[in-house]
Order: structure tokens, then sequence, then C-alpha cells
């Protein structure tokens, strides 16, 4: 920030709403709107202050985050932790999805967010500070096929197709949410391995858990959590029968391990929508679901997106997906 003309800080300490009211400011000549101006006690006040939201107010090392703005005239620039966000108009203000590193040190995470109050105004900027506590990520020990350990030179060629082809399903232009409801779970069932434990396989690869294991006989239904584009419908080395699913906001989920995927490439899907099946390809100790979900290039916790709420603004009513509750073994 230039230090001929400071910004108008707004900050509070972490709650789940963060009230950050502003006051007008009065330009001179020389002031641009893209340069953010102090405010002086002889401001008048505003009608709608502006306000910054968090969801959740307090969160863990790969939690995902949603950031509200409101009370501002066009979509703001901000950040997360250091990490820029992108917000786009939603409701009667704007939101960012986001999340927070798995290896992000617990303490706290600064949030800002700056844009015009007015429109053609100089610009305000809100900021306040996201609780971030332990992680308490579990370890576990797994025995696998050896070819998933070390894998032969025959099949090396066949994993650097696979990460290409990952790279350009996550690669999809940025845009606003295309669902109209919150997450649900792709199938109501217990958790076998939650997101974030540690893993050995077989004594020498150690690895962590980017997603949510639901047990499944071979063979049960595996549905959308939510409206979305399927960008990827392929067999991967160790994801096995894999579908991806594009939700917008740069938000996806991922299933892995399907023993038949009934979507392609492009098929647009709603919530509940059958994807595949249930199964046991790729690297695996048997056959399950592996759930998982990624925003803005974060693999985060599946579990906590299904605890926020992304239509605060409507009835519980219209606004809730059909979330069953699970038990974790």
């Amino acid at each position: 920030m230039p230090s001929h003309a400071p910004g108008r800080k707004y900050s509070k300490s972490p709650f789940l709403l963060l009230a950050l009211l502003a006051l007008g400011a009065k330009a001179g000549a020389a002031e641009t709107a893209s340069v953010p101006v102090r405010a002086s006690s002889e401001d008048a006040s505003l009608e709608a202050p502006p306000q910054l939201t968090l969801q959740p107010g307090a969160a863990k090392p790969g939690d995902p985050v949603l950031v509200t703005v409101s009370g501002m005239t066009a979509p703001p620039t901000g950040t997360l932790a250091g990490r820029a966000l992108r917000f786009f108009p939603w409701g009667d203000g704007y939101l960012a999805v986001s999340g927070l590193p798995v290896e992000m040190t617990p303490g706290t995470a600064q949030v800002t967010a700056m844009g015009p109050v007015t429109p053609g105004a100089p610009q305000v900027e809100l900021t306040g500070t996201l609780d971030v506590v332990e992680s308490g990520y579990p370890s576990r020990e797994l025995r696998v096929a050896g070819k998933y350990v070390k894998p032969p030179a025959s099949v090396r060629k066949r994993m650097a197709a696979d990460r290409r082809a990952f790279a350009e399903a996550f690669a999809q232009d940025f845009s606003a949410p295309h669902f109209s409801q919150n997450f649900a779970w792709p199938r109501a069932d217990r958790i076998t391995a939650p997101f974030g434990d540690r893993r050995t396989f077989n004594g020498k690869l150690s690895s962590q858990h980017f997603g949510v294991d639901i047990d499944g006989d071979p063979g049960t239904p595996v549905q959308a959590a939510n409206d979305g584009t399927v960008v990827m419908a392929r067999d991967n080395y160790a994801a096995g029968n894999t579908v991806l699913v594009h939700h917008g906001a740069g938000l996806y989920t991922a299933y892995f391990h399907l023993s038949r995927i009934d979507v392609k490439t492009g098929t647009q899907v709603k919530q509940g929508q059958l994807l595949g099946k249930v199964g046991s390809t790729g690297r695996v100790t048997g056959p399950h679901l592996h759930w998982g979900v990624k925003v803005d290039g974060l693999w985060v916790d599946g579990e906590r997106l299904l605890k926020l709420d992304f239509f605060p603004h409507l009835p519980p009513s219209v606004a809730q997906g059909g979330n069953a509750e699970l038990g974790t073994q």
C-alpha cells in the first residue's frame, strides 16, 4: 500500500461475523478510485457499512473457508493467509471460496478484502483474522500391492499421462458456482479413513490422505455431491476409475476407485445423480469410495465442506443439501 496514501483499514478479532464498520471518505481531486484513502472523524457514516463474514469461525489446516463481503459496489480483491481470493457476486454481496493448506502452522490467518463502497469512490480495506487450530491428523500404516509403492518402469509413462490429465481437468475457467444448494454426501455409509491422516505404505512410502474414505460394497451407487460438470471420467493408475466434477468457483469433487463409471466428460450432473459404483480399482486395500474436494488448488476436508452454508440468505429448507449423518470408524 503506498505510504503517501494509507488505506482505510477496519479490523476485528476473529468471530464468525466480522462486522467491519467503514466511514465515508472525501477524496481530493488528486485521488483516484484505485488508491485507498484514510477515513477521518469528519466523514459521514455509510448507510450500509461493509461487512466481512468468515465460515467457519475457526478452522484447522486443510479446511475449506468461505469469505463473504457485503456493502461494496464491485467485486473486491483480497487474501486469506497470503493467498489471493477470487470474489464473485453472491446474494447481496460477494463470495470467495478458499481453504487453508494442510501444512499451515496453527495460530491465526490474516484475511483482507478491498473494494469501493460507492460507485467511483476510493476503495476501503477490510481486515480480520481467522483462528487456525491444531489439525490432530492421525497416522496409519497400510499394506498394498508392491507395484503401487515402487511402480515399475512400464507404468511410469502411464502415471505421467495421469498427472497431465488431472492438471487439464483442474484447469477449468473460473466461474460463479453451478449449484443452488449446499453440498451433500456422495453416499451414506461409515467413514473408514478421514481426511488428512498420514500414511505409510508397506513401511516405506509416506504420504497424506487428501480425501474421505467411505465404506461400501462393490457395485453400490456413488452420487454427485452437488450440481456441476464432469471434467474427468477416466481410469488412472493410482486413483483407479475416477470421476471429477467441476462445481464452479474453483471447486471440484473427486470420486476414486470406482468399479464402474456411469458418466462421460462434459456431462452436466445434478446433486444425487449416479456417477458410478463403489469399487477397488487403483491403489487400495479394499472396496470403498475415496471422496476428495479441491478448492482454489488445495485439497480440503470434504466433511468440513458439508458444514458450510453457501446460502445463509435463503430459508434453510431451500439452502440445505441432503446431508446424511455418517459414522467414523
